[in-house]
């Protein structure tokens, strides 16, 4: 594939994420923050089913979805890309700005739709700020996918175990903030959502305006000659 054809896959995808998430956004605004279908029967079940081990196992895992954890994995996700340190540098550099821009782009729509969590009795963890989308999902479906993309890109053969894992990872991190009940579920499906939708523009952008040269690995001079002399 081509990176014409990456970037209209990309955008294409892109523009459908955006989509949803922009109508489910307004459904929520619309109810003024209220829970919507599935909201209450998801936050119900989790509040009835929390044993000890359970709540220690989703609480560990909440918590690799905020701070330095999801920034050093696309970082070393950017670094294990490339095959020059040029190529490694401009990876991890690219991920981390992609990560850190969603991240900002994210606190804006939750400022702006000021969805309320559900009621703190409910909480087994901790929790700040309003509730749509949710932070840690997306922080979460972002690295996710950016680790993805790179495994993509380094591994194409017997990638798809890995990348399986990664992937539900960054899934089962936003069901745990409805687990400990700090979030609706459609506070994690708006997260999943944005994350797709931002994911999108970053590859679609990168894919029509990143100059060839920057990505281009350096090739060996030396090869053809060996090539030519070898007997």
């Amino acid at each position: 594939m081509n990176r014409e054809d990456v970037a209209e896959l990309a955008g294409s995808v892109s523009l459908g994420a955006w989509t949803a998430f922009g109508v489910l956004s307004a459904v929520v605004i619309g109810h003024e923050g209220a829970p919507l279908f599935t909201d209450e029967d998801a936050l119900s079940w989790s509040v009835a089913h929390r044993p000890d081990m359970a709540l220690a196992v989703t609480r560990g895992l909440t918590a690799t979805g905020t701070g330095v954890i999801p920034y050093a994995l696309v970082v070393l996700a950017g670094l294990l890309t490339g095959r020059t340190a040029r190529g490694r540098l401009l990876a991890a550099t690219l991920a981390t700005a992609c990560l850190a821009a969603g991240q900002g782009l994210r606190y804006g729509a939750m400022e702006l739709v000021s969805r309320p969590r559900p009621a703190m009795s409910n909480w087994a963890g901790n929790a700040s700020g309003w509730s749509f989308p949710s932070g840690h999902t997306t922080t979460a479906a972002l690295t996710a996918g950016l680790v993805i993309l790179a495994i993509s890109v380094r591994a194409p053969h017997g990638r798809t175990p890995l990348c399986l894992a990664v992937g539900c990872w960054g899934a089962l991190v936003g069901l745990t903030r409805v687990y400990l009940g700090v979030h609706w579920f459609t506070d994690v499906l708006g997260g999943w959502l944005f994350a797709v939708g931002w994911l999108g523009v970053c590859l679609c952008a990168a894919a029509r305006w990143l100059p060839a040269r920057l990505v281009a690995e350096r090739a060996d001079p030396a090869g053809p000659a060996r090539e030519r002399t070898r007997p």
